[in-house]
């Protein structure tokens, strides 16, 4: 995402990182995962992401998200080091989870906004998607124009749906809180803004807000996986081309790097970050070196 006004995009003094993909496999061999980040056309990064497998009450569980910054990488980075941290640690995380991520989602932009306060010249924010595993259960949840894609029987199913300012319901939640939704090259809440939710962006705070849409799914054994994406990838890619991209590769840090790299082929002219998490309905799959994945306890 890019800000269309400059006085209201501080921005930082951010390192240009070369590509970077890496995978690895649950100890229970149900899903393995793979990610891909790219810089792309743009001169700095502004995307982070986080994959993680974890153990809570001796079950195995996979996190996974994607944050896309703008105005600057600060806020970003900050949802990327906290957010699922604060999820692991809530006591709801298996009970009730769907309530853990929304009041995670809402606590953890507060705590930003509180470190952002101390820093005025800085005015940024960041999306999250995320996607939670445990047990058979699949948990994703969405603030701005990240996305998770699912493949159900070879067909992209969307788990997520983009958080812009011109979908009717963000519309009008937008003008309640009397806001107003310009077209400035693309539409954009109060003209600068290109989506409706996110974290951070405290000078639109009263019009941004960052509770997730949240969807859960039961991984049956027609699901195969999903793919986690920044806007980079998903404003040149369709959900079924991406889908069709994946479908025929069995590793998923290769799937990852195919689908960033085709981004890039087609034009992305944004940062470029894909996490592909692939599930094994099968004979459990034996650990590798390549692809295991040290728990934390």
């Amino acid at each position: 995402m890019i800000l269309f006004s400059k006085a209201f995009a501080h921005k930082e003094q951010t390192k240009v990182i070369p590509p970077v993909s890496g995978g690895g496999l649950s100890e229970d061999g149900r899903f393995s995962y793979g990610y891909s980040s790219l810089c792309g056309r743009r001169a700095s990064m502004e995307d982070y992401f986080e994959t993680r497998i974890s153990r809570v009450n001796d079950q195995v569980v996979g996190l996974f998200g994607v944050f896309d910054g703008h105005g600057g990488a600060r806020a970003a980075e900050y949802v990327k080091q906290n957010l699922l941290d604060n999820l692991l640690n809530h006591p709801q995380f298996v009970t009730d989870t769907k309530e853990a991520i929304a009041e995670v989602y809402r606590q953890t932009d507060l705590d930003y906004l509180k470190i952002a306060d101390n820093n005025p010249q800085r005015d940024c924010g960041s999306t999250a998607s995320t996607a939670v595993l445990v047990g058979d259960r699949l948990i994703v949840a969405n603030v701005g124009d990240s996305r998770v894609v699912l493949c159900r029987g070879g067909q992209a199913v969307p788990l997520s749906t983009d958080h812009k300012p011109n979908r009717l319901d963000e519309r009008q939640r937008i003008e309640q809180a009397g806001g107003v939704v310009l077209w400035a090259g693309t539409w954009r809440v109060g003209g600068i803004l290109a989506v409706s939710r996110a974290f951070g962006d405290k000078t639109l705070k009263k019009y941004i807000c960052a509770d997730p849409d949240i969807q859960e799914e039961v991984i049956k054994e027609d699901v195969e996986f999903i793919v986690l994406a920044s806007d980079g990838l998903w404003d040149v890619i369709t959900n079924k081309d991406a889908v069709a991209l994946v479908k025929s590769m069995f590793d998923p840090e290769s799937a990852a790097q195919r689908l960033s790299e085709e981004a890039l082929r087609r034009g992305s002219a944004d940062n470029i970050t894909t996490i592909v998490v692939r599930f094994h309905h099968e004979v459990p799959l034996p650990m590798q070196p390549s692809l295991a994945h040290e728990l934390e306890m």
